[in-house]
């Protein structure tokens, strides 16, 4: 008899395809997302963990947008997470072309800001890093230290 389960099925070895009895499961909830629906600004998305107030839920731990340092950092963060939103949202709405003329305004509007970013502050990313003349992947600072003394 199996301790775990009470019961005398064997657990499952790795890969074996099957589930043992005791299994619990989960139905996942996923709301159905309309085309054409509202859009938060991109530092209401990042506080809020989605683009489309539609699929707000309610999250225990959710950060205030106003909250948020106003930072070059920041800034580029939220960008970046609104247009990977809408990236994934355009997977299952890829005729939505209201959401693709958003997406490729965010896109741009994310591209501006890492360029200015690391006119500022240094690369991002590795490939970021061998841009100029010399490799400056390792200067400092790194984009996680943040200083507020420099103003950013």
């Amino acid at each position: 008899m199996n301790s775990d389960t009470g019961t005398n099925a064997r657990p499952c070895a790795d890969a074996c395809g099957t589930m043992p009895a005791c299994a619990p499961l989960a139905v996942p909830y996923v709301p159905f997302q309309q085309s054409g629906s509202q859009k938060y600004n991109q530092a209401d998305a990042l506080a809020n963990g989605t683009v489309f107030p539609g699929l707000n839920l309610p999250f225990h731990l959710k950060a205030d947008a106003a909250a948020l340092p106003d930072s070059h950092s920041t800034q580029l963060q939220a960008l970046l997470f609104v247009v990977t939103e809408l990236g994934m949202y355009l997977d299952t709405h890829q005729d939505d072309a209201e959401a693709f003329q958003l997406f490729r305004k965010y896109a741009a509007m994310a591209q501006d800001a890492k360029k200015r970013y690391e006119e500022m502050h240094g690369p991002l990313t590795q490939l970021s890093a061998g841009q100029d003349a010399t490799y400056r992947w390792l200067d400092d600072p790194w984009p996680w230290e943040f200083k507020k003394s420099e103003g950013e």
